[in-house]
This record gives C-alpha cells, sequence and structure tokens, in this order.
C-alpha cells in the first residue's frame, strides 16, 4: 500500500503465482496485514474489476484455488494476477484488537515526537515479524539536511500513541532514528 486510498477505491492485498500441482493450485504472495481474511469462499477482484471467489486456501504452502478452475492450464491465466478488496470489506472481514489498526488507516497520518513534526506515514512495511513506518520526512527537517524518508518501528517505545481520527502519531526516539538514518 504505498499511497493513501480512498474508501471506495480498491486495496491490492494479494498477487497470485504460478501454477502448482495438477488441479489448478495457485502459489499466492499476501500484501496486507490480514492473512485471515483469506479463506474458502471470500471473494477479491481483479485488475480488471473481475470478481473471483476461493474454493480452498493453504496458509501453510501458500496456496489458493479459485471457485471453477481445476487444472493448470485455466489456471495459468491467473499467474500474476493482483487480488484487490475494499476498505469495507476489510473491515467486515477482519477483526483488530485494542490500539491495532488497518494500514490503510495509518498511511497518511502525520508523525509527531513532542510537538515537532517528523513527517507523514507513507507506507506500512512489514520486515520479518515487525511493521514499520514508512516516514516521508517533514520539508523543515530535509532543508537541515536530514533524510527525506526513515523507518520508525511500530512498536512500543518507539509509538506513543496513535490517533486514526486525528491522523496523527505520536513517537519516542523518532528524531534519533531519522538523525542516523
Amino acid at each position: 500500500m504505498s499511497k493513501q486510498f480512498k474508501d471506495n477505491e480498491l486495496l491490492h492485498i494479494a498477487t497470485i503465482g504460478k501454477t502448482v500441482g495438477l488441479k489448478g493450485d495457485l502459489k499466492f504472495h499476501i500484501h496486507c496485514d490480514f492473512p485471515e481474511q483469506f479463506k474458502s469462499g471470500a471473494s477479491f477482484f481483479l485488475q480488471n474489476k473481475e470478481k473471483i471467489t476461493l474454493e480452498s486456501v493453504n496458509h501453510e504452502r501458500g496456496l489458493i484455488r479459485i471457485s471453477g478452475i481445476s487444472n493448470p492450464e485455466d489456471a495459468k491465466k491467473f499467474t500474476n494476477a493482483h487480488l484487490f478488496t475494499t476498505h469495507e470489506d476489510t473491515k467486515k472481514s477482519c477483526h483488530l484488537e485494542d490500539g491495532q489498526f488497518f494500514w490503510f488507516d495509518i498511511v497518511g497520518c502525520s508523525v509527531y515526537e513532542n510537538e515537532l513534526l517528523l513527517g507523514v506515514v507513507e507506507e506500512v512495511e512489514r520486515i520479518a515479524i515487525s511493521d514499520y513506518l514508512n516516514i516521508q520526512t517533514s520539508e523543515d527537517l530535509v532543508k537541515k539536511n536530514l533524510p527525506k524518508s526513515f523507518l520508525i518501528p511500530y512498536h512500543k517505545p518507539f509509538i506513543l500513541n496513535t490517533d486514526i481520527d486525528k491522523k496523527i502519531i505520536l513517537v519516542s526516539g523518532g528524531f534519533d532514528i531519522l538523525e542516523a538514518s
């Protein structure tokens, strides 16, 4: 999710890979923070707005089977296709715990340390098992020869508070990370 999306725009959440086996299974690569939305019976859009439904999902092997597809020849037309969903469908199918937020809600938040605006969240990246905010540094700080962007871990002790309604994230140690970037 490299740009901010509006509620009516589609979110790219996975990419389909090559065919596997004789029954039309396909590899898939998840590009979102809630893999549980990929389950049997779930429907998604392709880039051409065509809707597909998943017949089966094997998360351990990273495989899906699309309803109505039963052989590798028919499945091949989906290789490299992107799967999309809407904000509304994501919010319906994914349960958030207290203190959790959708990545698309975090993108566009202003990041402050004390009263200093460090920048704006450009995207959220998952590296290994940790999420990082990719922050576009504020122009005032770039003019002081600081990097144009930097990463900050999205967990304590760095993140003090996230207010999605106000689109503000308060951090600790962010300026030090920016200077060291």
